[in-house]
């Protein structure tokens, strides 16, 4: 059963300091609709801009140094990245978020006090299938020493190696699958932190100025000054915080490996777009993939590309001469002799492969399938062909006239009854099982 998005029963309202401008600012968490995604509106501003966590807002990093920001109508939220982990690690799509200032607070520098006021407003499933994006290819990307991948997977997991040349922050590694549970348990509470030798320096940037030693690990030679760690490893817990909250900015959550060595945000944000790059570049498959005309009764080979993935020499359908939407088609493939095949499979006397009559059967039906709304987009996989028969040769010349019938379609599978014709004479007969996905 697919997971539900989530949102909260009621609002919930917080206040702090900006880590890094120091302005005071309130948050208050309402409840949002099903897709409407996290949402964040400016009530200082005169016209109440409306900014979504979403990567076409990103801040780019020179203007946003050590942090994680968005903009959009010439309003910023900064340093989104504690609560979006917060949002990413209890699995809430759905928020809208009034901010009186320019800055997420800091809080404690974890993610704890987001975590509580969430739990609660009380996290509630909505009646909207949770929607996800499947890494589908290796993405790598580096800068100097630290590199950051984003690999296929099942679920959703993060690793980081930690590695400064200092003698307290030793290296330190750790992996974690990406769950309600584990967040709470084992990253909410990890604090942000920055060497000792930094901290002036950053100050007299204009960074940090809402930091002080209680939210804020300050890193000196042998300890960390007037605080203890709340976990032995809390500094490699903290970046694997940081990592979720920026990845969270793609705007729907993900099925993939995450696996970072000393990365920090500018990398991370890298890797955020490249993902949605793919993202776009697989959205953009599926819409024209299955995407079958309404009301279509025919349908020529320039619309069937459209259609089906296939392309020549394995697009075996010429034309969609009739269709019934989701009950019945009727193709056509015209055999001739220039038809690659025929170069090796009885060479000297042609005779069309019976796997091929099958593959053209299938097309058929898949076109078929992807005709009913709730199909549309989707992708036919062939899956399985029984009771196969095998009636007559197909030579050079014949034209092939393909019935399809719809048998039991669900909505993940899909069966058809098929037969092919040469002159109102059946040559092949099976039935076609599909995915469809």
């Amino acid at each position: 059963m697919e997971p539900l998005q989530r949102t909260i029963k009621s609002q919930v309202k917080i206040q702090g300091v900006g880590l890094h401008t120091g302005n005071r600012v309130s948050l208050t968490f309402k409840p949002a609709e099903p897709n409407s995604g996290i949402r964040f509106t400016r009530v200082d501003l005169s016209n109440k801009p409306v900014i979504k966590a979403e990567c076409g807002n990103l801040l780019e990093s020179e203007r946003s140094m050590r942090r994680t920001s968005l903009a959009c109508e010439g309003a910023e939220v900064q340093t989104i990245e504690h609560l979006m982990a917060a949002l990413s690690g209890l699995q809430i799509d759905n928020l809208e978020i009034d901010i009186d200032n320019n800055e997420i607070p800091g809080m404690d520098g974890s993610g704890k006090e987001f975590v509580e006021a969430l739990k609660k407003a009380e996290i509630v499933e909505q009646d909207a299938a949770k929607k996800f994006f499947s890494i589908k290819e290796p993405i790598w990307v580096e800068d100097e020493n630290a590199r950051a991948v984003a690999l296929p997977a099942a679920d959703y997991s993060v690793c980081y190696t930690l590695n400064y040349d200092h003698p307290y922050l030793k290296s330190q590694y750790m992996e974690l699958n990406v769950t309600a549970e584990n967040f709470e348990k084992e990253l909410a509470a990890a604090r942000t932190f920055c060497l000792k030798e930094e901290a002036e320096d950053l100050q007299g940037k204009g960074i940090g100025m809402g930091a002080n030693y209680q939210n804020t690990l300050v890193v000196a030679e042998k300890e960390v000054i007037k605080n203890t760690l709340r976990f032995n490893d809390e500094f490699v817990r903290h970046k694997i915080l940081d990592l979720i909250g920026d990845i969270s900015v793609l705007g729907v959550p993900i099925k993939g490996r995450i696996m970072a060595i000393r990365s920090g945000h500018a990398l991370n944000l890298k890797l955020v777009r490249k993902i949605y790059q793919q993202k776009l570049k697989y959205e953009s498959a599926a819409i024209a993939f299955g995407s079958v005309p309404r009301g279509a009764n025919e349908i020529d080979a320039s619309m069937i590309m459209k259609i089906l993935p296939h392309r020549y020499p394995f697009l075996l359908v010429d034309r969609i001469i009739s269709m019934e939407e989701g009950k019945r088609a009727v193709g056509l493939k015209n055999v001739t002799i220039n038809e690659d095949f025929f170069n090796g499979h009885f060479p000297g006397k042609p005779v069309m492969p019976g796997v091929l009559i099958i593959e053209a059967m299938a097309q058929v039906g898949g076109v078929m399938m992807l005709s009913p709304e709730q199909n549309r987009g989707k992708l036919a996989y062939f899956m399985a062909a029984n009771d196969v028969k095998f009636r007559k040769t197909v030579l050079p010349g014949d034209q092939l006239i393909i019935e399809v019938e719809a048998g039991k379609i669900k909505a993940r599978t899909g069966q058809v009854f098929a037969k092919a014709l040469v002159d109102g004479k059946v040559v092949s007969e099976a039935e076609l099982m599909f995915a469809l996905a």
